[in-house]
């Protein structure tokens, strides 16, 4: 069975642990868009892994894992990762296959997002500064350098002069320092030397795969309203994070897909700027305060809110979920009460989906039903019946709010700390 994994909130859902639980079933992870933007952390035993560009899979000894050609890649930053796993006994070779088709990332592109979030002020839309939106931009454009120029160094080395002279231009007018073409072209000559014996035609490999019967599983980055056609725009990523982004990603046609499952935590958070209708001051104190919520890529603190069923309920409609992994239930045991918005009120009207612009979502109040909390540990339980009553009632109106079966229930960040429904 293909499964394709999405975040069905604003990202950080805990996709990479389920990756990590589902990739016990499949033979291949494949991951088909984002770039270095996107952590996903995986706890196993004492042993804390944050992977940026990786698949989660690689953790699972003898599974192959994939960047597809979705991806925008930062070479140091994949070499960096590659050698920090090998470092903790972690063996890539004849395990990670990297698309010469993937586009770089470059460090005018990093430059170029650092500027861009500077003159817009209070209007940030509050990105990674990863130079993810103007690689992206590169590529839309024609412009941009991928992963098969890097293994032909002559032809790698004359398009990327034309480019930094182009972009040290662009950023000699935004008050920035030129690059030096030189420092570049020799870092990233090396890193090239040493992505070689990875990068392959993976769309052709993934296709003989298919025919052994093997099964896939499509590692999403981000989050639904993080998509760049389906999310709060324009506080948004560069790329498509719904189900449809794992197809063009990878080159894996839709009718080879055969179920999504949608990631969501059982609250609400966001990294960066941008409306969240639920958000709420009482329980992002509480959840920092545990020592939650802090990206695994910056560090910066999530915003936190209730759980919003109006945002999962379109989630679901646009990926086609079919089933639900709901994560970090165990950040609710100590309350009395919760709330799930179940609607929205916009401009004196009651809504059930989230407008598409992003203005008339800011001035969107959410509407609240109450449920009563457990008060008591759940980070023990193994088994959906053994949960405290009130969490079953809490769960079961999440998958019936958002339309979609419940499947994986998580109550920790060990790997061991998840079960099925």
């Amino acid at each position: 069975m293909n499964t394709i994994l999405v975040g069905a909130q604003w990202g950080d859902e805990g996709k990479g642990k389920i990756i990590d639980v589902l990739t016990e079933e499949a033979d291949i992870v494949v991951r088909s868009q984002g770039g270095n933007n996107a952590g996903h952390t995986v706890e196993i035993g004492k042993e804390k892994f944050v992977l940026h560009l990786i698949p989660s899979g690689i953790l699972r000894a003898g599974k192959k894992c994939v960047i597809a050609n979705g991806v925008v890649v930062d070479p140091i930053a994949l070499v960096g990762e590659i050698e920090g796993l090998e470092k903790r006994g972690i063996k890539l070779a004849n395990r990670l296959l990297v698309s010469e088709t993937a586009h770089l990332v470059l460090p005018y592109h990093r430059l170029l997002d650092e500027a861009r979030e500077i003159r817009k002020g209070r209007n940030k839309i509050g990105t990674t500064k990863r130079g993810i939106g103007p690689a992206y931009g590169d590529k839309a454009a024609r412009t941009g350098l991928r992963l098969i120029d890097l293994t032909r160094p002559k032809v790698f080395s004359a398009k990327l002069k034309a480019r930094i002279d182009e972009n040290n231009a662009v950023l000699k007018s935004l008050g920035g320092k030129p690059l030096s073409f030189k420092e570049v072209e020799k870092s990233y000559l090396a890193a090239g030397k040493k992505l070689a014996p990875y990068i392959t035609n993976t769309v052709i490999w993934l296709h003989t795969q298919l025919e052994s019967q093997k099964t896939i599983l499509f590692e999403g980055a981000q989050g639904t309203f993080l998509d760049i056609d389906f999310g709060t725009y324009p506080f948004v990523t560069s790329s498509n994070t719904t189900a449809g982004g794992s197809c063009t990603g990878s080159g894996i046609p839709p009718h080879r897909m055969d179920r999504v499952v949608g990631v969501m935590k059982a609250y609400t958070t966001r990294v960066g700027e941008g409306p969240l209708p639920s958000e709420d001051k009482e329980i992002s104190d509480m959840l920092h305060g545990m020592g939650r919520e802090f990206g695994a890529t910056t560090g910066r603190a999530r915003r936190c809110g209730w759980f919003d069923a109006v945002a999962t309920r379109y989630a679901r409609m646009v990926n086609g979920i079919d089933e639900l992994a709901i994560t970090n239930l165990d950040g609710l045991d100590t309350l009395k009460e919760l709330k799930i918005c179940v609607a929205y009120t916009c401009h004196g009207k009651k809504i059930q989906y989230p407008p598409s612009d992003a203005d008339d979502l800011a001035h969107c109040k959410p509407v609240y039903r109450k449920f009563a909390g457990w008060q008591q540990p759940t980070g023990d339980v193994r088994q959906f019946k053994k949960l405290p009553v009130a969490a079953q009632k809490y769960l079961n109106a999440l998958a019936d709010l958002t339309g979609a079966r419940l499947r994986i229930v998580s109550v920790g960040a060990q790997r061991d700390e998840t079960f099925r429904v």
